[in-house]
C-alpha cells in the first residue's frame, strides 16, 4: 500500500438533486414542515427574548420598593431581550424566504442545500449565546 496522505478538499457548492414528478408532493409537505419548524423556534426565541426582558423590568420595578433589592437593576436584561425577540423575527423572515426558494426548485424539478444559510444562522446563534454568556458573567460579578 501508498503511503497516501489525507488531502483537505474545500466544500463545493451542493448539487442539484432531481426531483422525480411522483415526489412532488413529498418535496412540497417537507417543505412546509421545515417552514413551520422555522417559524416554531422564531416564536420560540421570540418569546423567550419577552421574558428576559419583562425580567429585567420587573428587577428594577422590585429594586424601587424594595430596599433588599436596590443592587438590581435592568443592567443589559433589556437590550437582550429586544435582541433575541429581533432575531426570532429575523428567523420567520428568513424561514419565509428559504420556503419560497425551495418551492420554486421544487417546482423546477431540482433542489439543493442551501450552506449559506447555515452558516448565517449558525454564527447569528453563537454570537447571541456569547453575548447571553458576557451578561451572565458581569451580572454574576456584580453581586
Amino acid at each position: 500500500m501508498k503511503n497516501e496522505k489525507l488531502v483537505h478538499k474545500p466544500l463545493k457548492a451542493e448539487p442539484e438533486k432531481v426531483v422525480p414528478p411522483q415526489h412532488l408532493a413529498t418535496e412540497y409537505l417537507a417543505n412546509e414542515r421545515t417552514f413551520l419548524a422555522w417559524i416554531r423556534t422564531g416564536i420560540a426565541v421570540i418569546s423567550l427574548g419577552f421574558v428576559v426582558s419583562r425580567f429585567g423590568l420587573w428587577l428594577a420595578e422590585l429594586s424601587l420598593t424594595e430596599k433588599q433589592f436596590e443592587r438590581f437593576r435592568t443592567g443589559a436584561s433589556v437590550p437582550v431581550g429586544i435582541g433575541m425577540i429581533l432575531f426570532g423575527g429575523l428567523l420567520s423572515v428568513l424561514a419565509a424566504w428559504r420556503y419560497h426558494v425551495v418551492n420554486r426548485q421544487i417546482e423546477q424539478g431540482k433542489v439543493k442545500a442551501d450552506r449559506g444559510l447555515i452558516v448565517l444562522i449558525t454564527i447569528l446563534v453563537m454570537v447571541l449565546s456569547l453575548l447571553m454568556a458576557a451578561y451572565m458573567v458581569v451580572s454574576v460579578n456584580r453581586l
